[in-house]
């Protein structure tokens, strides 16, 4: 009989099968982008290509979130395949199995679907950065070897170095099943995604810029050191919750402002921080403590104070540039939606769609923070100063 405990943690029998399944995912946007810019050059078929792969990496992420809410992650015990299969059609016996001794979980037939789901999604959006890595290495030889007068193709280094990533990203996602939603591997897992979507936005905006020969905006050095400032906060923050997410620490806290009825409330941050630690247990295999929980979502509340002021200022500041005022209006809403989204999920017990919206709030937060970064630069020497206007007729010709 196979069950949870004696099946193998790595299955690579039915890799080809997932990476088949990938490549045929990734073919209908690649042929869709390459067909609607047939006209277009190299930079501008790459540069649709790169957003479509921009938005379907945050569609990932949003499906990620899903799975971990639903208690997902450990739907297909083993990896990359779901019992040596490579759907749950071809593991209906063992999950049957799996789920008559817990019928809750954590195998299910609908938990080993959605957990699948999210597999087949990551190995088409990896297809696609295979894609863009190579596409841009032969676009940019080609343009070498006849130089034209098209927008120049990005270094390749730059898809390269995405790719690089996600195949890290990858080994993150086989971690967290393999180590049971170790939440240190988890945590960085979640990580791993908001780096992925900030490479893709550099490259897009990038693109774009050499598409319309548009210069980023010139500004103060104190105003990008308030954006790396957010961009720094909400980095933490990010991480923060996701180890409140993966240590199920939402609900310490039930009522806002204050939690559990005090300003302050018995925290254990020592237990609850340590890094290094299986879930529901400390490093040397205690049981944590209700105390280690609420450290942790205190934490990230107070956090939050920090990151939403420094958002209202940027969106302030950013309001009076003009070639940033799209920016400053999606930070401006998406730090309202995410002060929505994270007292939902404390004053209504954290509800799944509340939940599924706070983590795509916080990724849609840095995507925007490094396209804001991306079309600014240091203003150097000073404010340029006015030009003096000439008089429309000088005194020689009103004379004449």
């Amino acid at each position: 009989m196979t069950d949870v405990q004696t099946q193998a943690l790595y299955d690579f029998e039915p890799v080809a099968l997932l990476l088949l399944g990938g490549a045929l995912l990734a073919l209908g946007p690649v042929l869709w982008v390459w067909r609607r810019n047939a006209g277009a050059g190299a930079a501008r078929r790459l540069h649709a290509l790169t957003v479509l792969t921009l938005f379907l990496t945050f569609d990932l992420t949003l499906f990620g979130a899903f799975t971990r809410l639903t208690d997902s992650g450990l739907g297909c015990p083993d990896w990359p395949g779901c019992y040596g299969n490579a759907s749950p059609l071809g593991a209906r016996h063992e999950i049957a199995m799996a789920q008559s001794a817990l019928p809750t979980g954590p195998v299910t037939h609908a938990k080993a679907w959605i957990e699948m789901v999210h597999r087949y999604l990551a190995t088409g959006v990896g297809a696609l950065i295979v894609t863009l890595a190579l596409a841009t290495w032969w676009a940019r030889r080609k343009q070498r070897l006849r130089p034209g007068g098209e927008p120049q193709v990005l270094n390749p280094l730059w898809p390269a170095a995405t790719l690089v990533w996600v195949c890290l990203q990858g080994a993150f996602g086989a971690f967290t099943v393999t180590w049971k939603l170790f939440p240190a591997i988890v945590t960085l897992h979640l990580m791993g995604a908001i780096v992925l979507l900030m490479l893709l936005c550099i490259q897009a905006v990038r693109y774009q810029q050499a598409a319309t020969g548009r210069r980023p905006a010139a500004m103060p050095p104190s105003m990008r050191g308030w954006l790396w400032l957010g961009m720094g906060l909400l980095i933490m923050q990010i991480a923060l919750g996701g180890w409140v997410s993966t240590n199920y620490a939402v609900l310490a806290c039930t009522e806002f402002p204050k939690c559990q009825g005090s300003w302050w409330p018995a925290m254990n941050f020592a237990q609850g921080f340590q890094p290094w630690r299986h879930l529901g247990v400390d490093a040397a295999g205690v049981p944590i403590e209700f105390a280690s929980l609420t450290a942790i979502h205190y934490t990230h509340r107070l956090m939050a104070y920090a990151v939403f002021a420094v958002l209202i200022v940027l969106f302030f500041k950013l309001r009076h540039v003009p070639a940033l005022r799209n920016q400053a209006r999606w930070l401006g809403g998406l730090a309202l939606l995410q002060l929505a989204t994270g007292l939902g999920n404390v004053l209504l017990g954290w509800p799944l769609a509340a939940a599924v919206l706070h983590t795509g709030g916080a990724a849609a937060l840095a995507t925007v923070m490094t396209w804001t970064l991306c079309e600014c630069r240091v203003l150097r020497g000073g404010l340029p100063q006015a030009p003096t206007r000439r008089p429309a007729f000088g005194p020689q010709e009103a004379r004449s």
